[in-house]
């Protein structure tokens, strides 16, 4: 890929460095690029690439020095996954997946757990969608839990998994915490304790491996299980942990988004150069209406960026500044995010759509990247009901606060 494509993201490639994950995850970019197709295939990260990652702890860019972390910030991760979904979104969306998970989940363990679980390189973590059909049950020392999840994305390179549930006591009813109400607990186990149904079927992001997973009253000791976003739980303090595991995924997601219609956007602009459509009069890139829109969209592109990066620093002084971060500010990051999916996705359809009968081709690559680009636009950071929510707040209208 021509260095020229990455001029919306910076001004030039520096010399790349291990205490430098930005400009590593964009010299990655002709490898995922040309591995994506793979990817596909085998509905998982390939071996070369996930090297790659591995040999730069690109799975633990979250945890703090003391477990072997990066500790980088969310500022940095974000235009890590960016560049990551330029070359292949399924990747991006991995190490998104990943790493959050093992910060909001290490962020409640004990600081000796966390480093038994993260503290090698080639750990990984994987888990899928929270569901209330089962039970963690209270036992001696910890829990037993039975049950079944799905969207475990990253599952198939993951040595561990990890579990949300409802807790329930030994007799099955559910467990009340201090205010007479129920919760929930995650646990993590290693992923040979559970049943992969290696099931993913999916339109797109095939290569995240979003398999389902079974457990049949597997036993959980008490310290590899925690309550996330329950701040005064904290065994990590550092500013990062102040953020919602919610709204690390939705920076993460987001960024996702924004590379992939990046991506979508060099394409097409690689393409228009170098193609006169059969019902047009001249080259592509000739065509005044052609021109109109490739500006258009590197303007939005830029926009969004910017918006999505100011929104996310300003939450990152605040939690600097306070050790907290306030309901406007999340409410912030959750309206910045979510808007940020569903503007850039439009880029990337309209894409899809300029690229003409181009696009529909297998061997080219607009159609396997317009697949991913509308899965990711499904989900839950997506959704308008996020919008509608912040737009509550903005009015006054008294509610509770959900994903933020």
């Amino acid at each position: 890929m021509p260095a020229a494509e990455l001029g919306t993201i910076a001004p030039a490639r520096p010399a790349i460095s291990p205490a430098d994950p930005v400009s590593y995850a964009r010299s990655l970019i002709p490898l995922l690029d040309a591995s994506s197709e793979a990817h596909e295939r085998a509905r998982e990260l390939c071996p070369e690439v996930l090297a790659a990652l591995h040999g730069r702890d690109m799975f633990r860019l979250l945890l703090p020095k003391r477990i072997g972390g990066g500790d980088h910030s969310l500022f940095e991760f974000s235009q890590i996954c960016e560049a990551l979904a330029i070359g292949d979104p399924s990747t991006a969306w991995c190490i998104n997946q990943g790493n959050v998970s093992a910060l909001t989940a290490s962020t409640y363990l004990a600081p000796d757990v966390a480093g038994q679980l993260f503290g090698d390189r080639y750990s990984a973590l994987a888990w899928g969608a929270r569901h209330g059909k089962t039970f963690a049950i209270k036992a001696p020392g910890g829990y037993r839990v039975s049950g079944r999840w799905d969207f475990a994305s990253g599952s198939r390179h993951a040595t561990m998994l990890g579990a949300h549930l409802p807790v329930a006591e030994a007799d099955g009813t559910p467990a009340k915490d201090e205010h007479g109400r129920g919760y929930d607990v995650t646990v993590l186990f290693p992923k040979e304790a559970a049943r992969v149904l290696g099931d993913w079927s999916s339109m797109g992001l095939r290569g995240t491996g979003s398999d389902t997973y079974e457990l049949h009253d597997l036993f959980v000791p008490a310290g590899h299980a925690c309550m996330r976003d329950r701040f005064e739980l904290r065994q990590d303090l550092r500013p990062i942990t102040a953020i919602t595991s919610h709204l690390c995924y939705a920076i993460g997601f987001s960024s996702t988004a924004l590379g992939t219609a990046q991506g979508m956007l060099n394409r097409y602009v690689t393409l228009a150069q170098g193609k006169q459509a059969r019902a047009g009069s001249q080259p592509m890139a000739e065509n005044d209406a052609v021109q109109r829109e490739i500006a258009e969209h590197t303007a939005t592109l830029r926009a969004m960026r910017a918006y999505l990066h100011t929104t996310i620093r300003e939450a990152i002084a605040e939690t600097e500044a306070t050790a907290s971060l306030a309901m406007d500010t999340r409410m912030a990051l959750r309206l910045a995010t979510t808007h940020v999916m569903r503007q850039v996705t439009e880029i990337s359809v309209a894409c899809y759509r300029g690229a003409g009968t181009t696009a529909v081709l297998e061997a080219n690559p607009f159609e396997r990247r317009f697949r991913d680009a509308l899965c990711i636009s499904q989900h839950l950071q997506a959704t308008p009901w996020h919008l509608e929510m912040v737009g509550r707040h903005l009015l006054g209208v008294e509610q509770k606060p959900n994903f933020v």
